[in-house]
């Protein structure tokens, strides 16, 4: 059974789980899921998994993300990117370039970001976004992101220095919205801003050079092992044919080296363990002086039935 991951470069217009429709029909399987999604309007790296490598995709929506993005400061939207309609307009002709360099400085690093209010995030059960479409007003509590890196890459003015649109680069944690990024420096300029591109160049070890577009997945598959995925996903054990067999039928074996990592491994940061073979057996967390499974891919039924 084909398991391993899928690198998209996702197209505009297309919703994530759009996009799962078509591997489904790809790969001729309906266990096929993905690691975080992208607005329509965003195109780049959209991570799949296929059959068993699904259960590493809750392990791939927490990692480092990385954007090029294009924020436009004069004009605010009601989604915060250019999907929506404009709800304000001011002339960014006096903001000088130094007056952005600051603006985007005060938002790297630790900070309180609150989601666009058409996010996906459940207010009492019900999407953000489908309340706001309702008409109703919704406002998002504020949650702890990390900014790793906010660079400004290039700096237009456009229609006379009424608009101004910052080319950037950004690596963020799990759960930041760049168009939240946008939103935020245009208030903090006092003109209002929002996002009219975003491109996603990475999610963990997984970059845009790896990913194929729908077109070219249609003509050839191109997926990435579920051994190989995880070795590039997490720090890696190499087990003995005994350990192997102990791991496979969910038992505990004693603790030992992990490749990447001097930290004791948890049920949220396991480590990949894998059998002479190279095949991947199970995720191990530890356990005092054990190491004990937290998934197993190669359930000992299915070692003897080989």
């Amino acid at each position: 059974m084909l398991s391993g991951l899928v690198i998209v470069d996702k197209p505009q217009g297309w919703t994530s789980h759009d996009v799962v429709g078509r591997m489904r029909r790809l790969a001729g399987t309906r266990k096929v899921g993905h690691a975080g999604t992208l607005d329509p309007m965003a195109t780049g790296v959209l991570v799949l998994g296929i059959n068993k490598a699904t259960r590493l995709l809750s392990f791939i929506v927490g990692t480092t993300k990385s954007y090029s993005a294009t924020i436009r400061l004069g004009e605010a939207t009601i989604t915060d990117d250019a999907e929506g309609d404009v709800t304000a307009a001011h002339s960014a002709g006096a903001v000088t370039d130094e007056a952005i360099q600051r603006g985007v400085a005060a938002l790297r690093g630790d900070i309180q970001q609150v989601p666009s209010s058409v996010s996906a995030i459940k207010v009492n059960g019900e999407r953000s976004y489908a309340r706001v479409r309702s008409g109703e007003e919704v406002k998002l509590a504020a949650r702890p992101v990390t900014i790793h890196r906010f660079d400004v890459l290039d700096i237009r003015r456009i229609d006379g220095g009424r608009v101004v649109d910052v080319d950037v680069e950004v690596d963020c944690s799990s759960g930041t919205y760049i168009r939240a990024l946008a939103r935020d420096l245009g208030e903090a300029l006092g003109v209002g801003g929002h996002l009219t591109a975003l491109r996603r160049t990475k999610v963990g070890p997984y970059t845009l050079d790896q990913a194929r577009t729908l077109e070219e997945l249609a003509e050839e598959l191109d997926v990435l092992e579920i051994s190989r995925a995880a070795r590039a996903l997490m720090p890696s054990r190499e087990l003995s044919d005994a350990e192997s067999i102990e791991i496979s039928y969910g038992r505990r074996i004693a603790a030992g080296p992990a490749a990447g990592t001097p930290e004791a491994a948890t049920p949220d940061n396991p480590v990949a363990a894998f059998a002479p073979s190279g095949e991947l057996v199970a995720l191990l967390a530890d356990s005092g002086n054990h190491a004990k499974p937290v998934l197993v891919f190669t359930p000992g039924n299915e070692k003897a039935a080989g």
